[in-house]
């Protein structure tokens, strides 16, 4: 479920970078996708401790 709620946020995310905004307000749009993506990484990856 949470794979499914992660791809959802990255095609959303996507989805308002193609969108018309100036500058200032596109540029924190960029640090979604990144984040989103980090979390994604991080869930997939082994534990050390298990």
């Amino acid at each position: 479920m949470e794979n499914f709620i992660h791809r959802e946020n990255l095609a959303l995310f996507r989805k308002r970078l193609a969108e018309p905004y100036d500058d200032a307000e596109r540029k924190p749009l960029f640090k979604l996708p990144a984040e989103e993506e980090a979390k994604i990484f991080a869930r997939q990856r082994p534990s050390a401790g298990k």
